[in-house]
């Protein structure tokens, strides 16, 4: 009899135990309302599991179908050519060629290579901005190109030239003879917050109009990968599907809005890792309107060395502000100058906007139009105070004049299309070059010579003498030497400055 009460007893526990786990997996509550503490909300009745998961699943598939279908017209893949020619070198002296007999040449050139030809096509994708037939991509798809094509959403295939390229920002404006077309809207990529979904399209491979779903995974990225790393960055960081062949090509929320341009991966690979880079449409449409309307990229110029508030930097200099663009430097006679700015203030917010890294409050500087208004919240010693800003055009004579200085008593000029050229450096594009050196100076001790290019310092690209005096300044405090990777000539090495 005992026995048979504890079966029973163990066959009611296991119906209240199956029941208890029943209810907890086919009923599940509605979701609250963003704001509203759980302990706060009304109670809702249950319901199956199996209708609700599948009704919002339904709902995100047609969100993103809705969004593929709308934006399809607006993308295009884009096709490139290069020749390069190769070869033509002669294996006989000139002096011993003139005295081969006429037609003979094949026999006696036996090492010569006659000049070849050769042929490198690629892919990327854009997206059409104007009904007028402007499209939007990166520059790297169109670079060295030598014939451009563009095939449409209809399969309509058309020779597409360029109106206007950004190194900088890595983004190109191209011009197809068509109208009518549709053109993308442009979203707002500063709202866009980390989670929200979005979808990436474009001709990865090849296989165009693909499209792939993801979320942002973080803003405000700084890879240093643009224009050596000397260019206009602030990426949106995505795990959408990118892959090569994407590049160029829209990245658009769920309002089927263009918030990026689809620009580069993180990848060991080379083919997607979850971990994708796209231009902000904040940053990439002052370069388009410029370009459209001016053929160039023209930009705001502040006149003041600006790097990022860290802890070391608070330490140092004793600063109030937490975060921000810390003003390190600032050129006579200026906008900063001019409007009152001095080394040590440091900028909070610009127009409104927080701002909490240099490279922001460059971008933002460098987006704006020459003479236009800019207005600061400067925290200088603790107190807050509005700056207003009238910025000049950012040029390469005022880039050279703001960069220069002497440092490690070596007289150094930033890299610019006039510098380059002086100094036999054709289509460099950034780092300082040595102009003059002061004898028994520490860069004369490390071995600099007249006509040197400075790369990097401490691992660290430079374009300005005060960005490399920070950095040896900050070695010199802490006792270290520093590798400085220098350029001569032909030949790049390494240096180090004890």
């Amino acid at each position: 009899m005992d026995q048979l009460w504890k079966r029973i007893s163990l066959l009611f526990g296991a119906m209240i135990v199956g029941s208890l786990l029943t209810g907890a997996v086919l009923t599940l509550p509605q979701p609250l309302n963003r704001g509203v503490l759980a302990q706060d909300a009304p109670r809702q009745p249950d319901r199956p599991l199996q209708s609700h998961p599948l009704a919002t699943a339904q709902d995100l598939s047609s969100a993103f179908r809705n969004v593929a279908e709308s934006i399809r017209p607006s993308v295009v893949s884009i096709s490139t050519k290069q020749t390069e020619v190769i070869g033509g070198a002669q294996s006989l002296p000139p002096g011993l060629r003139q005295q081969v007999p006429p037609g003979f040449e094949d026999f006696f050139d036996f090492g010569a290579r006659r000049p070849q030809k050769r042929e490198h096509e690629g892919m990327g994708s854009g997206v059409i901005v104007r009904s007028d037939g402007y499209i939007l991509t990166n520059n790297h798809v169109v670079e060295d190109a030598d014939t451009l094509s563009v095939q449409m959403s209809d399969d309509t295939v058309i020779d597409a030239k360029v109106v206007g390229t950004d190194p900088q920002t890595d983004l190109a404006v191209l011009k197809v003879d068509l109208s009518g077309l549709q053109p993308v809207l442009l979203g707002n990529s500063d709202e866009i917050r980390v989670g929200d979904w979005v979808l990436a399209i474009g001709s990865p491979f090849g296989l165009d109009q693909t499209v792939t779903a993801g979320i942002i995974s973080g803003k405000n990225r700084i890879q240093g990968i643009v224009d050596d790393g000397n260019g206009f960055e602030d990426f949106l960081q995505t795990d959408a599907a990118i892959n090569p062949g994407n590049s160029g090509g829209p990245l658009v929320n769920l309002r089927g809005e263009l918030v990026g341009i689809n620009t580069a991966i993180l990848s060991r690979s080379g083919v997607s890792a979850g971990i994708g880079f796209a231009i902000p449409v904040s940053l990439a449409k002052p370069v388009l309107e410029s370009i459209i309307e001016n053929g160039e990229v023209r930009r705001g110029f502040l006149g003041a060395q600006v790097v990022d508030v860290t802890p070391e930097r608070i330490k140092k200099y004793s600063l109030s502000a937490q975060s921000g663009a810390l003003i390190g430097a600032v050129l006579e006679n200026q906008p900063a100058a001019t409007a009152g700015l001095q080394p040590g203030d440091v900028v909070t917010r610009l127009d409104g906007k927080e701002i909490k890294s240099g490279a922001q409050l460059r971008n933002y500087v460098a987006s704006r139009p020459p003479g236009s208004t800019v207005v600061m919240d400067v925290n200088r010693n603790g107190k807050e105070s509005k700056v207003t800003v009238h910025l000049q055009e950012r040029t390469g004579a005022a880039m050279a004049m703001f960069g220069s200085g002497e440092v490690m008593g070596a007289l150094l000029i930033p890299v610019t299309p006039e510098s380059a050229s002086k100094y036999g450096y054709e289509g460099l594009r950034s780092g300082l070059i040595v102009n003059s050196i002061r004898d028994g100076s520490l860069a004369a001790q490390g071995e600099l010579q007249v006509g040197d290019v400075i790369e990097s310092a401490a691992g660290i690209q430079v374009s300005s003498a005060d960005q490399l005096k920070m950095i040896m300044d900050e070695a010199i405090e802490q006792r270290q030497s520093v590798r400085l990777t220098v350029r001569r000539g032909n030949t790049r090495m390494l240096l180090v400055v004890r």
